[in-house]
């Protein structure tokens, strides 16, 4: 068994808040490993919580088009959210469920260890960055810990709101440059890193 299988059974056993009482399924992540990019969304939704996967509804569909536009396809990212669970009546994650949640997703970044986390939305932005509005901080990168940070708006926000899906797709855009960002990170360029900034 995978250090990731371990902690998806360790997931699977979790009932320290009451979505464990009404999910139909966990939702830990999936992917590769030792995936170079891993995103992170906010919490599951219907569609999630009835397939066990990260992304399958329509916001997922969204997604795999964005990533095909970064260079990317879904099989070689690892996707998850800051959360494992969907909250009731698909509302916003509570800061407790956030709290208790955390260790899990600290836990898959120790074992995938990412060149590239893409923060898609403001919860899985806050996680990392408290004090950055998405807003502001969508289409930029920065380093911390040995890792790029991409911010992104959620995909599902462009479903609601048709203004953000140029956004996403401009900034999709960027993804190879991230990359590359990160791939000079990873060969001790450190001063290229200490120069990132807002595209």
């Amino acid at each position: 068994m995978s250090l990731l299988d371990e902690l998806y059974a360790e997931i699977a056993r979790c009932v320290k808040c009451e979505i464990a009482n009404t999910r139909t399924n966990i939702v830990p992540g999936e992917g590769p490993e030792n995936a170079e990019v891993m995103l992170i969304g906010e919490a599951p939704g219907w569609h999630e919580d009835q397939s066990g996967r990260p992304f399958v509804g329509p916001a997922g569909q969204f997604l795999e088009e964005l990533l095909s536009l970064g260079g990317l396809k879904r099989q070689d990212v690892y996707i998850t959210n800051v959360i494992k669970c969907r909250p009731t009546n698909n509302r916003e994650p509570l800061p407790q469920e956030v709290g208790w949640c955390r260790p899990y997703l600290e836990r898959q970044i120790e074992i995938i260890r990412p060149k590239v986390i893409i923060t898609l939305g403001r919860h899985s932005l806050a996680f990392f960055f408290p004090n950055k509005s998405i807003s502001q901080a969508h289409g930029s990168m920065q380093e911390k810990d040995g890792i790029i940070y991409y911010a992104m708006y959620h995909p599902a926000a462009a479903l609601h709101q048709q203004s953000l899906r140029q956004v996403l797709k401009t900034d999709a855009l960027k993804i190879p440059q991230v990359i590359a960002s990160a791939k000079k990170l990873s060969s001790k360029e450190k001063t290229e890193a200490q120069q990132l900034s807002l595209f």
